[in-house]
């Protein structure tokens, strides 16, 4: 069964004035139209701008979050070839030195003597900086410039639970890139013909424990720019998905439930992933390498199963053609949170 997702085009406030969720802003949006005005809910606020950059010899990934009581930021990158892979991961109290936007694209901010993550917005462009002292033994400077060109379509979902948890995620795909990352004496360079940034941002009100799965890519392939974005389990019964793909900037939603089969115990054995009711999507996922993030601190307990690797396949337009899907870097998860 289709959803009847209704398509936002105003600009709405998230919540209300008692800090639920404001039934107008139940939909989606091909832009960030969504204010995310969270108020109230303590402990139970969830932020965050997850970032990550697909080059042509690198992912890197920088993440700001804010759960209400603690900060936590993280950044990792891996290198396809050698698999050289490392993650530098802090959790502080909150700190006056971090800011988290209530609109998609403006700025944020965290800032330690660990690590400082920056991304400022100005003029259609994301200009993001990265320094870590110690990163792997080494020190690390990523200075990132991220294009938002103004055609392009992303995708905006507000999914409620119910009118005091809900969650609004966005979700920008195959954004061009340029800048570099430096690690010790090794520079990776973006070029912003072949490098792309997925953008994940996510503010709501959450319960205390949650799982999700996502699927994303963002590529060149087959003469095309590609970006697939699928969710799975934290979205089922709620009327909305965050299900669509992406064709040189134009977005195809799909209102449908998605269907994630893969082994729990084998991770890195092949994922498959399709429409629960119809053959609109029928992707096959082959992991090459699993990113583990497990913390089990007294408030916050987390696993992450972050699998790099290719899709094959297909996904259908709204009239009916298939868009073949051929080796297309990207990654797939699994995410527990007790938070």
């Amino acid at each position: 069964m289709q959803h009847i997702e209704r398509e936002l085009t105003d600009h709405v406030k998230l919540c209300d004035a008692k800090g639920h969720l404001n039934p107008n802003a139940i939909g989606y949006a091909k832009k960030p139209l969504i204010e995310c005005n969270l108020k109230g809910n303590f402990m139970r606020k969830k932020k965050w701008n997850y970032w990550c950059v697909f080059g042509d010899e690198i992912v890197f990934s920088a993440t700001i979050c804010h759960l209400d009581y603690a900060a936590v930021c993280f950044v990792y990158f891996l290198n396809y070839e050698t698999q050289r892979f490392f993650e530098k991961t802090i959790m502080v109290p909150y700190s006056r030195h971090l800011r988290l936007s209530e609109s998609v694209l403006d700025t944020s901010l965290f800032r330690s003597e660990a690590l400082t993550i920056q991304s400022i917005y100005e003029d259609g462009t994301t200009r993001m900086s990265v320094d870590i002292p110690e990163f792997d033994g080494e020190n690390l400077q990523a200075s990132i410039v991220i294009n938002h060109p103004s055609d392009m379509d992303s995708l905006n979902v507000v999914i409620p639970w119910n009118r005091q948890t809900f969650q609004f995620t966005a979700k920008h795909h195959a954004l061009p890139t340029s800048g570099m990352v430096k690690i010790g004496s090794q520079r990776y360079n973006f070029d912003e013909l072949d490098s792309f940034t997925v953008l994940d941002y996510g503010r709501g009100v959450w319960p205390r424990e949650a799982v999700w799965n996502w699927a994303m890519a963002s590529q060149r392939s087959l003469g095309k720019v590609i970006g697939l974005n699928f969710g799975g389990k934290w979205t089922d019964g709620t009327g909305m998905t965050e299900n669509a793909f992406f064709v040189n900037g134009r977005m195809t939603k799909i209102s449908e439930d998605v269907l994630f089969r893969y082994d729990s115990k084998d991770f890195k054995k092949p994922w498959l992933i399709h429409t629960k009711l119809t053959d609109d999507v029928k992707l096959t996922f082959s992991p090459f390498y699993e990113r583990v993030s497990i913390s089990g601190a007294r408030l916050v307990k987390s696993e992450v199963h972050q699998l790099f690797g290719y899709y094959n396949g297909y996904v259908r337009y709204a009239d009916g053609k298939k868009l073949k899907i051929h080796q297309l870097l990207g990654s797939i998860e699994e995410h527990y949170a007790k938070w």
